[in-house]
């Protein structure tokens, strides 16, 4: 989901399925923090994979996203089984990395294990992970973002004006939808 100008969602799943899932918030280029919000679901099937990582945003190994995203992102989903060693060389430019593991432990550096995140330094530089058990996470690398980041309860933002015509608009669709019954 691009939330861009604003959108109004429960996050919840459909049907009696357990579901589990990351949401991250990414700080949009100022072109597009305000623009139309856009949504894409898709299958894990639909996700191009490349080795042991799916490309959920951007390109790895030949594979690239078919989700429209801003450039100088990637976002993966990565399955690793034990003993298992995986290196990941950002593309030119991305200085930035975190990892957040959803099942299972990884050395990098330090252990990571299940419920936690790791943000690495500033670098360009690969990033070797070793699973220590069987490991399922999610890694992204970027290009650092130019701005200052302003943070909000429900967005991030470019500036504080775009901050507050942001919320701005999550009121207004709020009030939208109370008005037409659909949330109190």
């Amino acid at each position: 989901m691009r939330a861009g100008r604003g959108v109004w969602h429960t996050g919840a799943s459909v049907g009696e399925m357990t579901t589990k899932g990351f949401q991250l918030w990414i700080a949009l280029p100022e072109q597009l923090e305000h623009a139309p919000s856009q949504s894409r679901y898709q299958s894990a099937e639909e996700v191009p994979a490349a080795g042991c990582a799916r490309v959920i945003l951007g390109s790895y190994a030949g594979a690239s996203s078919i989700i429209p995203a801003p450039t100088g992102i990637n976002y993966l989903d990565v399955q690793l089984k034990a003993g298992e060693q995986w290196n990941y060389r950002p593309p030119s430019g991305h200085a930035v990395a975190w990892l957040a593991m959803s099942q299972g432990a990884v050395q990098v550096g330090e252990l990571v294990s299940a419920g936690e995140l790791v943000i690495f330094e500033e670098s360009g530089a690969d990033l070797a992970i070793h699973a220590e058990s069987p490991a399922h996470f999610v890694l992204g690398s970027a290009v650092k973002h130019p701005h200052a980041l302003v943070t909000g309860r429900y967005s991030v933002h470019t500036s504080p004006a775009a901050l507050r015509a942001g919320e701005r608009e999550i009121r207004r669709i709020g009030s939208q939808l109370a008005a037409a019954g659909i949330i109190r």
